[in-house]
């Protein structure tokens, strides 16, 4: 499973018509946040089709293409990619010149498939979103069992917990302590 290292942006001429695919590393689900503010950047445009990848959620959109040209294809390339973590937004003005539904297909597709190529992928592995409660002399042993995780939320009430992102493969070293999985996720090999 991959993801993208950062943002890259590529524009496709295809029969007059540009399209510019933007390709955007996901930290979270904020994608219809993300789309709004490439149509302030890109105002006028014809169309904002998308498709991404975040975890086990999936979706696309033709935003007013014919059904299944332009999203649907675009989401096959992702998966074709095995990516995950990640959102294209692929912006068309129209160029004057009717692409057909299969030309639609092939122009998503290929402009698509152009700016992956100018993208850096990024490993990523199984994890787990954890909430891990525990006394306040076992701290310094959460935190070298932790090791390099990231510790994305720290709690110090009555009973101190942190909510950490851990390798699959790392969890068996906290069966001795209460925790609740939150979400299944991938993360960055290097990150961990």
């Amino acid at each position: 499973m991959f993801s993208i290292k950062e943002k890259v942006i590529k524009e496709t001429i295809i029969k007059n018509s540009r399209f510019i695919v933007v390709l955007i590393p996901l930290k979270n689900n904020n994608i219809m946040q993300l789309r709004d503010e490439l149509k302030e950047i890109y105002p006028k445009a014809t169309h904002y089709c998308y498709a991404y990848i975040y975890g086990n959620e999936k979706a696309s959109s033709d935003d007013g293409e014919p059904s299944r040209t332009a999203g649907s294809p675009m989401l096959n390339v992702l998966e074709k990619e095995n990516l995950n973590n990640i959102l294209a937004v692929t912006i068309r003005y129209f160029g004057g010149i009717k692409l057909g539904a299969g030309g639609l297909v092939r122009a998503y597709t290929k402009s698509l498939t152009e700016a992956l190529k100018e993208a850096t992928y990024q490993e990523l592995i199984e994890a787990y979103k954890v909430k891990i409660t525990f006394d306040y002399k076992e701290e310094k042993q959460i935190h070298y069992l932790l090791g390099d995780s990231p510790i994305l939320e720290k709690n110090y009430s009555d009973k101190p917990y942190y909510i950490v992102q851990i390798n699959k493969k790392e969890m068996e070293k906290f069966y001795s302590y209460s925790y609740e999985i939150l979400e299944e996720c991938y993360i960055k090999k290097d990150s961990i």
